[in-house]
């Protein structure tokens, strides 16, 4: 009868079951138009028929190079390897938690030697055998019923954070990917500076040698000597600068892929890429698209199923039990009949007095869901915030490189009539030191101006999810 009223509760579940919380939507982007002819590219407003980005997101640049050194992310890299091995430790956990909806059984046999006192109360002299063997084979089986739902709760529990860690693990892939691209691209940016410089060592060499030439010509003077000298000097001494920069960028590329950094090199590559546009969507799919929110949603539902759990202990704990099997004194009828024993109980406990305790960790459980709930709602924002903040950088760059490339042209122009200016003796050597500092820094701006575009595309893909949406989300 035991039994089967706890095959009829069998159905009851307490606890609140789950809802996604509401969070606070936008119904587009701020930055809905992508700017008229982009100089280098830039974003573009998502059609119906476009599902975002795909698969290896990296590809869209068409840099083999960069494509090589994403393919070695999945095999080497430490970080990635930590989080998929935690992802795992998630997942055996609900095959533990589901194991409990079973019954523990246990089996064995024994054997044993007694000899009782032979001054032992009620002693019949006559009969008792003061020395005999035990032989035991017995099997126990033990089950709590999940009446109230806590297994399933746990259940529950267990699956929605191992659904959390794989969203982890999907937003540490995404991390290190686009980490490991815009390094890239920051370095590729540096390639680009090295090689401005290195021309313009060539041309202040030029200039120095003009300005030699005229002082010996008694057309110059040692000023202007002077001025050229630290003008070139200033400039080669910039340019050994960016070998720093550019070796630390090549090192933290070496560790994202799982090697040594003296192990590893890359060859100079200035930035000439053309930037692809980048599909963007409505915020609404940001929900669907971004690993840290799913991630944050199903830390939820696990704080959500917690609460069940808890309040699954104000109930009674109900307990079958059952052994069975065969015991003898010697080993010739220790398997027949007549050696068989078995027994089933059952028992049922209910607390009746705990100070408050199980009011307080329910009510902690409420809590702690309370903050996962502020905490998704959050990382929410921040997805928002960070698609925003890189659709405004990319249209605001494409803007400044349209200016900045009129810039330059005007700066070459510059020096180039203050060349003729000085040469033809109207003018003193710091106009045209004026004009190659102008012609420089406006240069170095604008391959600036290119590597922060491609650096703000990589952080947009990967505001965007990168290609990764919640179907991908494991059911363990």
């Amino acid at each position: 009868m035991l039994a089967s009223l706890c095959f009829v509760l069998a159905g009851c579940t307490v606890g609140p079951n789950y809802h996604r919380p509401s969070v606070p939507m936008a119904p587009a982007f701020s930055q809905v138009t992508s700017p008229p002819n982009p100089l280098n590219g830039g974003w573009k407003q998502a059609q119906p028929e476009d599902t975002a980005l795909r698969g290896k997101w990296w590809e869209i640049y068409q840099d083999s190079q960069l494509n090589q050194l994403e393919e070695k992310i999945t095999i080497s890299n430490q970080t990635l390897k930590a989080a998929m091995d935690e992802y795992f430790q998630a997942r055996e956990q609900v095959r533990v938690a589901r194991s409990n909806y079973y019954p523990t059984v246990s089996a064995g046999p024994s054997v044993s030697r007694t000899r009782e006192s032979y001054n032992q109360p009620n002693t019949q002299r006559s009969v008792t055998k003061y020395q005999y063997n035990t032989f035991t084979l017995e099997g126990q089986a033990l089950w709590e019923p999940d009446l109230w739902g806590q297994v399933r709760r746990t259940v529950e529990q267990a699956r929605a954070n191992a659904q959390a860690s794989a969203a982890d693990l999907a937003n540490v892939e995404l991390s290190i990917r686009s980490e490991l691209a815009t390094d890239y691209f920051e370095m590729r940016g540096l390639d680009t500076q090295q090689v401005l410089f290195d021309r313009t060592v060539s041309d202040y060499t030029d200039y120095y040698n003009l300005t030699k030439i005229r002082f010996k010509g008694g057309v110059a003077t040692d000023v202007d000597v002077a001025e050229a000298e630290t003008q070139l000097r200033t400039t080669r001494a910039q340019a050994i600068d960016i070998a720093v920069a550019r070796s630390q960028y090549e090192h933290a590329i070496a560790t994202l892929v799982g090697v040594t950094a003296s192990s590893f090199s890359l060859p100079a590559m200035p930035l000439r890429l053309r930037l692809s546009d980048i599909p963007s969507s409505v915020p609404s799919a940001l929900l669907e698209r971004r690993p840290d929110i799913a991630a944050a949603e199903r830390r939820t539902a696990a704080a959500n199923a917690q609460i069940g759990v808890a309040i699954s202990a104000y109930y009674p704990t109900i307990s079958l039990n059952g052994v069975g099997g065969f015991e003898s004194t010697n080993p010739g009828t220790w398997i027949q009949g007549p050696s068989a024993l078995w027994g089933l109980g059952g028992s049922a406990l209910e607390t009746l007095f705990d100070a408050g305790r199980r009011h307080a960790i329910t009510q902690q459980t409420r809590d702690a869901y309370d903050m996962q709930v502020a905490n998704y709602r959050q990382t929410v924002l921040v997805a928002f915030q960070e698609v925003e903040d890189n659709l405004v950088a990319l249209r605001v760059l494409n803007e400044e490189a349209t200016v900045e490339s009129a810039a330059v042209d005007s700066a070459k122009r510059s020096l180039l009539l203050s060349t003729k200016r000085y040469k033809g003796g109207v003018t003193t050597y710091l106009e045209v030191l004026s004009a190659q500092t102008a012609q420089l820094n406006n240069e170095r701006t604008s391959a600036d101006i290119t590597t922060r575009q491609f650096v703000a595309s990589v952080a947009l893909i990967k505001a965007l999810g990168g290609g990764w949406n919640t179907t991908q989300l494991p059911n363990p």
